[in-house]
């Protein structure tokens, strides 16, 4: 039987791997910054497969990004796509695109012991969505809905991009001194790869320290070797995405529970555990009781968007 082929494209990584049987085969993780095309990395691992053009039965693509149309530009790689031509490069009848964090959503439903740690004990409500959100080298937001019989709807949007909020006095001088540097401050100007190390240069101009770290790498084993500077902006980093996590909940009604993905977090996952993620997620004034029961789980699986780019055909 022939396979298909599913992707997971980030800013930084892009995945394949062919999925038969419902299940994932071959996954290989390759570097977009070295092709110049989604086309051309997935003909290379095509080639490494054996596999010729033409013998694909569909593709499925996970994309960061909003999806609508025959042209999708990546939002943060230089990559484009156009449907027509994909399909017609590399001989492909049915190219399905759906948005990153649609198929991370959809991935949830395919966790297994292990591959999650709880940060907030409660009770999922199935009846309602699921929040699943993500620092990696953008802010990734997406949510999750079961439908019954064994079917899910995976709600696409670009959560990530609202605004930065703030909880306390401390909190907005931060984002005042970011804003003046660049403007509006979304959620993923802080909350992302790129958004550590600004929030640790803002950290720093407001102390009164000089900069040390110049990398998301440099200040997150800093932190983890104890630096009281890393662990502040490590621990300000985890309110922020609390309260970002807590008014999608809110915006949602998403008592099915939160899903803590992406590359970043699991880094200082034990840091992150004992942080004050929680107490921020649940600050909401008068509103603040609504979080009673709801679960979070810090995602540890490594190839959930790819399993959920899997799931997405199997439900097409």
């Amino acid at each position: 039987m022939k396979p298909a082929l599913v992707g997971d494209i980030g800013g930084t990584n892009a995945r394949f791997a062919l999925w038969r049987d419902n299940q994932l085969h071959h996954v290989r993780v390759l570097a977009t910054a070295d092709y110049t095309s989604p086309e051309q990395a997935i003909a290379a691992y095509l080639d490494e497969q054996g596999i010729a053009r033409g013998e694909l039965t569909a593709v499925c693509l996970a994309v960061a990004g909003p999806v609508h149309g025959d042209e999708f530009r990546f939002t943060n790689s230089h990559w484009r796509l156009s449907r027509q031509a994909f399909c017609k490069t590399l001989q492909v009848e049915r190219l399905q695109l759906i948005n990153d964090f649609s198929a991370m959503a959809l991935g949830m439903t395919r966790l297994q012991e292990g591959e999650f740690r709880v940060v907030c004990e409660g009770e999922a409500d199935l009846s309602r969505p699921a929040l699943v959100i993500g620092p990696g080298t953008g802010l990734g937001v997406g949510s999750l809905l079961s439908l019954g019989d064994q079917r899910w709807l995976a709600l696409p949007g670009e959560g990530g991009h609202v605004d930065l909020p703030v909880g306390n006095a401390r909190e907005a001088a931060i984002r005042q001194l970011i804003e003046l540097e660049i403007g509006h401050v979304s959620a993923e100007t802080v909350l992302s790869g790129g958004g550590l190390v600004r929030l640790y240069q803002a950290i720093c101009a407001l102390d009164g320290h000089a900069p040390a770290f110049k990398s998301p790498a440099e200040i997150t084993d800093a932190a983890l070797a104890g630096d009281a500077v890393a662990l502040s902006v490590i621990e300000q980093f985890c309110r922020f995405l609390g309260r970002v996590a807590g008014n999608n909940v809110l915006t949602l009604g998403g008592r099915g529970g939160v899903y803590i993905v992406g590359g970043v977090i699991p880094r200082f996952a034990e840091l992150f555990l004992r942080s004050g993620f929680a107490g921020s997620f649940a600050d909401k004034g008068c509103m603040s009781g609504y979080f009673k029961g709801v679960p979070v789980w810090l995602v540890t699986a490594e190839f959930s968007g790819l399993l959920g780019a899997g799931v997405a055909l199997q439900q097409a």
